[in-house]
């Protein structure tokens, strides 16, 4: 078991790379997933792996720490309010604002855990788009947890993680495993093409974008933060979406208490003025 030594050097330690606020009641979750790291060198005590993080080859195993601790859980159109007003409000909206001036649609993940939420983003916008000429969109996704990153990338979901989308959706945006991939399926090429996977810390001092963004999903990340932090996110979160543009955040969340300069639509739905 973890000692309170070492548990409140690993709180303090990822709250300072990720402003992840882990508090005292997580300390047998982060026993627990730490578990594989501690084997991984044969330590027999956290305090070794204490001593590893604090000396100067500690910086990467930073990375696998911040890995283990990160919570990825996800599926497919997950909160689906959120994507019934993409389809029905939000897209038409920036359609109709942008028919005369540039066709291109620019949209954010900014917490894509393995993938599912940027995969249903596209899957939407090449739904909504395929009748209309003329138009190009993107997608940024990005998330902290460079290991749930490269399992995003190829695409692969096991057939229990795509049961809840529609045979004919299935059928048009994913490739049937064989032979050894029987059992699961891969999201198509055109599809995944359109969207960038890069690992980011949302809380670094500047973002690798040159563009603002017509919609953000940040998505059930605040919850690990506390106040401070979130204020701060939301604050970059502002300046990074285009007036009109629309801020989708986790239905356990709000940002009630919270200083921002968003205007609040429905629950877990915000637009900049």
């Amino acid at each position: 078991m973890i000692d309170d030594k070492a548990y409140q050097y690993i709180c303090n330690l990822v709250y300072e790379y990720s402003r992840i606020s882990l508090g005292d009641n997580k300390k047998e979750l982060v026993a627990a997933r730490l578990g594989k790291r501690l084997r991984a060198y044969n330590f027999q005590n956290y305090e070794e792996y204490c001593n590893l993080l604090s000396s100067p080859e500690g910086k990467e195993e930073l990375v696998h720490l911040v890995d283990a601790i990160s919570t990825n859980h996800t599926q497919f159109f997950r909160e689906i309010k959120h994507f019934e007003f993409l389809r029905t409000i939000a897209l038409p909206t920036w359609c109709s604002r942008l028919e005369k001036d540039n066709h291109n649609m620019n949209i954010w993940s900014a917490a894509s855990s393995s993938g599912e939420e940027p995969y249903s983003l596209a899957i939407e916008l090449s739904e909504f788009f395929s009748l209309k000429n003329g138009w190009s969109w993107q997608i940024e996704a990005t998330d902290i947890s460079t290991k749930i990153l490269e399992r995003a990338l190829t695409g692969v979901y096991a057939a229990d993680r795509v049961h809840e989308i529609s045979p004919d959706v299935l059928r048009r945006y994913f490739q049937k495993g064989t032979k050894q991939w029987e059992g699961y399926f891969r999201v198509k090429q055109e599809l995944r093409e359109r969207i960038r996977f890069t690992n980011l810390n949302l809380l670094q001092a500047s973002y690798p974008f040159t563009t603002p963004f017509h919609i953000i999903f940040c998505r059930n990340v605040m919850i690990y933060f506390d106040k401070p932090t979130q204020e701060e996110l939301i604050d970059k979160l502002f300046h990074l979406t285009l007036p009109g543009g629309y801020l989708m955040i986790g239905h356990s969340e709000s940002l009630t208490g919270i200083r921002h300069s968003f205007k609040p639509l429905r629950p877990a739905i915000y637009q900049r003025p």
